[in-house]
């Protein structure tokens, strides 16, 4: 009895210190995480704009209705779709592509391997900026290029059409995100045992048909997860539209995660912008809830 009365209090104190030891944590994490988005929910239903000294009344749903029946809303989802579905499946695809090149034995392969990172590791800043100068209509470096070759007569300014600036805005992205890709499907492919393929080879399989029953299902559950998360990351692309194009020209490529920026931040709705972006995050949950049954099914597929 002695004895577990002293384990209980000596597990009693370790508690207590594992709590002390926790409680800056929490303390953070409650201030910078849990307070914001419950203030942020809370003004979700009410009507709170700055400019309006009378505004703030709880107005319950009515901001989440106001965005449903806004048309520029659904513009912006649809641009968004559209940056999303493009992004994802050609950083998808060239990850794949790309990660299968560098897999293979060739002189310089650990220096290639680290190129591959550096549009990664540029921050967001430094790359919208820089490919902003690349397509800048008076010495952009892509018009110096084409005028050179006589390709054209004249600069052009590509960021002032709607359908080429969306265009930019992909390549940009494409360009930044892409290593995330190769870099994961690549580990993926030094996990797969070499005696699959020499199996494969023995029975007369050939290359593209162990790529399609050997290699792809495989790479499956690392694929999903490259095609759900990186479509999150694409709802909530910010960065490269304020830098390159601020959402313009005539709301070109202005999509949702500038859209909620626009509203909150420019035009002081900050009731209106909290509902947009947890409708944000509503489409990021559903998302994710996505992601994680279609990884299970390629799980158990693969078993």
């Amino acid at each position: 009895m002695a004895q577990n009365k002293s384990g209980s209090r000596l597990f009693e104190r370790e508690g207590f210190l594992a709590f002390l030891l926790l409680a800056p944590a929490l303390v953070v994490i409650l201030g910078v995480l849990v307070f914001p988005m419950i203030s942020s929910l809370g003004l979700s239903f009410t009507d709170l704009k700055l400019t309006n000294p009378k505004s703030g009344a709880f107005i319950g749903l009515g901001n989440y209705r106001a965005a449903l029946r806004e048309p520029i809303f659904w513009a912006s989802m649809g641009r968004t779709g559209i940056f999303a579905v493009s992004t994802v499946l050609i950083e998808t695809f060239l990850g794949v592509l790309i990660a299968m090149l560098l897999n293979q034995k060739f002189v310089g392969r650990g220096f290639v391997r680290g190129l591959v990172i550096l549009p990664w590791a540029l921050p967001y800043v430094v790359n919208g900026i820089m490919w902003k100068w690349i397509f800048d209509a008076n010495y952009g470096a892509f018009n110096a290029l084409l005028t050179q070759l006589h390709i054209m007569g004249s600069y052009r300014i590509w960021l002032g059409e709607p359908a080429t600036a969306m265009l930019l805005v992909i390549l940009a992205n494409i360009w930044k995100e892409t290593p995330v890709a190769i870099i994961l499907v690549l580990a993926a492919l030094q996990s797969i045992p070499e005696e699959l393929y020499e199996a494969a080879a023995i029975d007369g399989a050939r290359r593209l048909r162990c790529f399609f029953r050997i290699t792809l299902p495989l790479l499956k559950p690392i694929v999903l997860s490259l095609i759900v998360i990186k479509t999150i990351w694409a709802l909530k692309e910010f960065d490269l539209i304020y830098i390159i194009t601020k959402g313009g020209p005539a709301n070109g490529t202005n999509m949702f995660s500038y859209y909620i920026y626009q509203n909150t931040f420019e035009f002081l709705k900050f009731g209106y912008g909290s509902a947009l972006a947890y409708l944000l995050t509503l489409l990021a949950i559903a998302m994710s809830v996505f992601y994680m049954k279609s990884l299970k099914g390629g799980l158990n597929v693969e078993s």
